[in-house]
């Protein structure tokens, strides 16, 4: 697999990373260990050196399992995490990113991920009580003391990433984006460039549904996230299915899955985006990682722009509530 470099400082990630809070957290029931370490350590085998992890994801309980399962590859792999919220009772209770707790969060990341130096350390997001100068200036000061590599953001909106880089350079912005959530491109996407900040896509294959796997019928487990969004109701999956046309058109031209095309459509946008799908399932990371090699050409992009300006996305991609926290 080909490397990307994110943001100015280059840091060195496969073109295609692992998403890995379903291991854990958001999609039901947390997955058998037993299960996952033999996963992830495949993904190391088959060229993936990009992990994406969180305190939040469990909690704790998803950065214990990368710590365990990529521990015989320390140096070889780079591990990102995130800060940034309250935990009572064992369960996340809203945004906090004081300099106390992000040191804290630190420490604990190191622990349960096994390393010395967190690789990319993101603010999970925006906390509207913190100003970002304090909030990057303190990650500013872990790097310093060479507990942190680079400095990441999540979900941030423009004039927060300007603001932020201004104290301490910006490795990486991690944020939705795939072939129908595209509503960072106008405003947020032509900074990130300017700046010289990597994005790493996170749902890039729309939280499963742009893999062509579902339907009106299909139902979720208790627990997952996808219950209380408003683009997996019955009638938004039935009126979206026009836009897997197009990844269904194009996927019988190239002798590809939905999954591969979308992946490949986002990679295609900009050679410092890196999509970070996620998987539970040995069949479904080796079907992602098929995506590096799909070739889409120029006019094909702009054919696929064309048609899928024509569509119409029913339901936002987030509650209400949820979309505001964002920070954007």
């Amino acid at each position: 697999m080909n490397t990307r470099y994110l943001g100015k400082h280059k840091l060195a990630v496969s073109e295609i990373g692992l998403g890995c809070m379903g291991m854990s957290f958001g999609y039901g029931p947390a997955k058998d260990k037993s299960e996952m370490i033999p996963l992830l350590r495949s993904a190391v085998e088959k060229g993936v050196t990009f992990f994406d992890t969180a305190e939040v994801y469990g909690p704790y309980t998803n950065e214990e399992l990368l710590g365990e399962a990529l521990a015989p590859f320390k140096g070889k792999v780079t591990i990102a995490t995130k800060f940034g919220f309250n935990f009572e009772n064992g369960k996340m209770v809203g945004v906090n990113s004081r300099p106390e707790t992000i040191r804290k969060a630190a420490e604990g990341c190191l622990k349960r991920l096994k390393v010395e130096s967190l690789d990319l350390f993101y603010q999970h997001r925006v906390d509207p009580n913190v100003p970002i100068e304090d909030v990057a200036g303190t990650v500013q000061e872990l790097i310093k003391e060479g507990k942190v590599k680079h400095f990441g953001l999540s979900e941030a909106g423009a004039g927060t990433i300007r603001r932020a880089n201004s104290v301490q350079s910006v490795t990486a912005l991690q944020s939705e984006y795939s072939l129908w959530t595209r509503k960072h491109e106008k405003e947020i996407m032509p900074v990130v460039e300017e700046l010289g900040i990597g994005w790493v896509a996170y749902s890039p294959l729309g939280k499963g549904y742009l893999t062509g796997k579902m339907d009106k019928s299909t139902t979720f487990e208790a627990g997952d996230l996808r219950t209380i969004l408003p683009r997996y109701t019955t009638d938004a999956m039935e009126a979206n299915k026009a836009l897997l046309n197009i990844l269904q058109a194009y996927a019988k031209m190239k002798n590809a899955t939905p999954a591969q095309v979308a992946l490949a459509w986002v990679m295609a946008q900009k050679p410092w985006i890196v999509p970070i799908p996620g998987t539970t399932k040995l069949h479904r990371l080796e079907e992602n990682l098929v995506a590096a090699e799909i070739s889409i050409t120029k006019d094909e992009l702009q054919e696929i722009e064309n048609a899928s300006a024509k569509i119409n996305i029913i339901g936002e991609r987030y509650p209400e509530q949820i979309e505001k926290a964002t920070g954007l």
